[in-house]
């Protein structure tokens, strides 16, 4: 009776076969379309159908959809046409704003295929907006005296179109009086200006009105247009004059207070508010301006105070008259007093010259005094000094008059103002003084720069930090006063791996505050150097820098990454073997994985969460070395299976495992006879169990023989491949199969484990050699470990395979 033939073994060929033909796509195709924009929504874009070399109908059928991730969907497929059609209004300036190119990509997944398509369509420019100005109504003042060529800048026009489509020119109604030309600034952005051609007069003219036109270059043309209204301002030409350049009067000093001594007289040709004439003082000192009174509408002067001979035996009085357009006429008025009396020494400040710079060079005059006494005489001889010891000194000038001049440099930081006292004394018996008192005020100059407390500062913030946190404060302090003490604070342009620092970082001009702009990453980078500029409001402005060092510390975000046993990608199981008569404490295989991590984040530690065989093996804390706890048994089970934990040490720990399946037999065909004592007998004829056995060391030949061609063929594709690309990596081909693996500081040691297979003529005497442990340990620099991703270490392709009769491999993979 013929044994039944196990369905497992159907699998297991048709799994092969599949591995071994299974085509590949090697890339995904572009196609691009042009649609203009503002369509309706189905509006035809492309025939997606004819460039997917499929029909209409097949569309639904093979799942071909649009996927795309961030904006809303513009398009849509047609499945009964096969078309690309919009989804909805698609508006160039929405999406593209001024940019010349308008490009929207997406892709088309083609599920049964498992395929991608780059679809690219350009969305091009219709002319469906005008220029536009920001305001319809503009207002332009011009004095009438302002000479012709001057020029008024306008506000330009906003056309959001691109290319001819945009704003390019601009118009200006016919007017004899204005013209009109367009400037260019330096981004290339044009803007209209208005030209006075002819002098306007406003007794002709008092208002223009002008329109002006912004046109576009599309079809058909826009244009929008705004009204100028010019305004002509009435100019005062005319001074007032005064009926007597010069008057006369004497009176007696004991005239009543309120007495009338005279009234002058102006008069101004002007109409209005510009021919109002009102009077007034110059140049009077306070002594003078006391003693009489001046009506500023009619003229009139009286004496407001009693006049003394001994004071002033003559005034010089200096009237100017003023109309409503600020023109001024002067006329003198000449007081002469008759009479005797004694008083003491004045004194006067007729300018005082308050604030005054802190940069004054010596001999810059602060003030200028006027002592006199109204005596005559040596009791009139008035000498004049001051108090203190003050940067400040005397300097007699003409007549009665002293100079106030710096005599010392002046620092508003160490004195802000100054309270000075003038001693003016005459020279009579016993002599008599006068002493007049004002504050002089130092103006701040932008001497000091900002400076720091600290040379440079540093702070740290933990990875994963929020947007927008403020992550560190800097302050500078400035001795100047008012804008010049105003601090602005501001970040040096930089790039952090090709990015402008002022997308991670930004500080508060006013407060120094700097605030993450992003969430940071330690994996990404540890640190980031910025420098702080503190510039003060002066002019002109002083800054000083200074560094700072944010140190981004790790939190334990990375879950450990385990680079051997690598997961199989053709379906099949991996196996490591071991020899029953292996001692304990014997290698069987290591786990090696690493943590992105830095720090007690990254330190691993390995244990065995669950064995088939409980005290069999054992597993390294820290090295991961699979070793043998106790020597093998015949009753120990052929498969063992072993599922290894691998932890981080962080605050929560991250934690990964691996399934390792361990086969314990001394040679291939062992392997293979308890892979079948496995399965139970189905028919306890001894005829048909040999034939079962027969089957089955055929089908462990086929399988072995296909194992060994498909070897041979990687290596030839990998020899062709290296003799046409000639890439820069066939220097690994010399390199150990055991490599070093490091990710950010933290090392592991990666270790293949050769088993030498031998083979003879006769398959059924081949047999498996277990040598004793081998190490090659081969240390990788950082630079390698860098470049390429740590998990195409473990790339078979990467080493070659000698033709020998002895094949390493790094596991055995047993179709089941």
């Amino acid at each position: 009776m013929a044994a039944q033939r196990n369905p497992s073994d159907h699998l297991t060929l048709a799994l092969l076969s599949f591995f071994l033909w299974m085509p590949w796509e090697s890339g995904a195709r572009q196609i691009r379309y042009s649609v203009p924009e503002e369509l309706e929504k189905g509006s035809f874009v492309g025939n997606i159908s004819t460039d997917l070399g499929l029909e209409p109908r097949e569309l639904a059928q093979r799942g071909v959809r649009i996927v795309s991730r961030g904006r809303t969907q513009l398009f849509s497929l047609n499945p009964r046409s096969g078309s690309l059609v919009t989804a909805g209004r698609v508006d160039r300036e929405e999406l593209c704003a001024q940019s010349p190119r308008c490009l929207v990509n997406f892709n088309i997944l083609v599920e049964d295929r498992v395929k991608l398509f780059g679809i690219e369509v350009e969305v091009t420019d219709v002319n469906d907006n005008a220029p536009k100005f920001q305001a319809e109504n503009l207002d332009v003042k011009i004095n009438e005296n302002v000479a012709p060529g001057m020029r008024f800048p306008l506000p330009e026009a906003i056309d959001p179109d691109v290319g001819v489509n945009s704003l390019q020119s601009y118009q200006l109604s016919p007017n004899k009086h204005f013209s009109l030309e367009v400037q260019t600034r330096s981004d290339e952005v044009q803007y209209p200006e208005l030209v006075l051609e002819r002098a306007l007069d406003r007794e002709e003219e008092a208002i223009h009105h002008l329109v002006l036109t912004a046109t576009d270059g599309g079809t058909p043309l826009r244009s929008g247009t705004a009204l100028i209204t010019v305004t002509v301002f009435d100019t005062n030409d005319n001074a007032p004059v005064f009926t007597l350049p010069e008057y006369r009067v004497n009176v007696p000093e004991n005239l009543p207070v309120g007495t009338r001594l005279l009234t002058v007289t102006a008069t101004d040709k002007d109409e209005g508010a510009n021919g109002e004439v009102t009077y007034s003082f110059r140049k009077l000192p306070d002594t003078q301006l006391v003693k009489f009174q001046l009506n500023k509408n009619t003229g009139e002067i009286k004496i407001s105070e009693k006049l003394d001979y001994e004071e002033t035996s003559f005034y010089k009085l200096e009237i100017q008259a003023e109309d409503g357009g600020a023109y001024l006429a002067t006329a003198k008025v000449l007081v002469t007093v008759e009479d005797v009396n004694d008083n003491s020494p004045e004194v006067t400040i007729t300018s005082l010259f308050s604030p005054v710079a802190e940069d004054s060079p010596l001999g810059t005059v602060i003030a200028l005094l006027n002592v006199h006494d109204l005596d005559s005489g040596q009791n009139g001889a008035v000498t004049c000094a001051i108090s203190g010891h003050l940067p400040f000194k005397l300097e007699k000038s003409i007549d009665s008059y002293y100079r106030l001049v710096t005599h010392r440099a002046l620092d508003r930081e160490q004195v802000s103002s100054y309270n000075i006292t003038v001693t003016a004394t005459d020279g009579g018996n016993p002599p008599l003084s006068t002493e007049a008192h004002f504050t002089l005020q130092v103006a701040d100059i932008n001497d000091n720069a900002p400076t720091f407390s600290h040379i440079s500062y540093f702070t740290y913030v933990p990875e994963n930090n929020p947007r927008g946190a403020s992550i560190f404060s800097v302050t500078a302090l400035d001795p100047d006063s008012k804008e010049n003490a105003q601090i602005i604070y501001s970040l040096a342009e930089d790039n952090i791996q090709g990015t402008p620092l002022s997308s991670y970082l930004s500080i508060n001009s006013d407060t120094g505050i700097l605030y993450a702009l992003r969430s940071f990453d330690y994996e990404q980078f540890q640190q980031l150097q910025v420098q702080v500029t503190a510039s003060d409001s002066g002019n002109p402005p002083l800054s000083s820098n200074v560094s700072l060092t944010v140190f981004v510390l790790d939190q334990n975000d990375n879950t450990p990454e385990i680079l051997y046993p690598a997961l199989p990608m053709d379906g099949s199981t991996g196996v490591e073997l071991a020899p029953r008569s292996a001692e304990p404490g014997y290698l069987v295989t290591k786990v090696v994985a690493i943590d992105r991590d830095s720090g007690q984040n990254a330190w691993l530690s390995y244990r065995l969460l669950k064995a088939s065989e409980p005290g069999l093996f054992s597993i390294g804390l820290h090295t991961g070395e699979v070793r043998t706890a106790r020597a093998l048994l015949d009753r120990d089970v052929l498969k063992q299976s072993l599922v290894v934990a691998v932890q981080d040490h962080g605050q929560p720990p991250l934690s990964a495992t691996v399934t390792l399946t361990v086969a314990v037999a001394d040679s291939i065909p062992d392997v293979l006879a308890d892979l079948v004592n496995l399965e139970p007998p189905q028919d306890s004829d001894t005829s048909g169990l040999t034939l079962y056995l027969v089957v089955a060391v055929a089908v462990v030949s086929c399988v072995f023989l296909a194992f060994v061609i498909m070897l041979l063929a990687l290596k030839l594709r990998r020899w062709h491949k290296s003799h046409l690309t000639q890439a820069p990596g066939e220097g690994l081909a010399g390199l150990p199969a055991s490599h070093f693996v490091g990710a950010d500081g933290v090392r592991a040691f990666l270790q293949t484990y050769s088993h030498e297979v031998s083979l003879t003529a006769d398959s059924r005497k081949s047999h498996v050699i277990f040598p004793q442990p081998n190490y090659a340990d081969t240390l990788i620099s950082q630079e390698s470990c860098e470049k390429k991703d740590p998990l195409s270490l473990l790339d078979d392709s990467k080493f070659p395979i000698e033709d020998s009769p002895l094949v390493p491999v790094s596991s055995i993979f047993v179709f089941l």
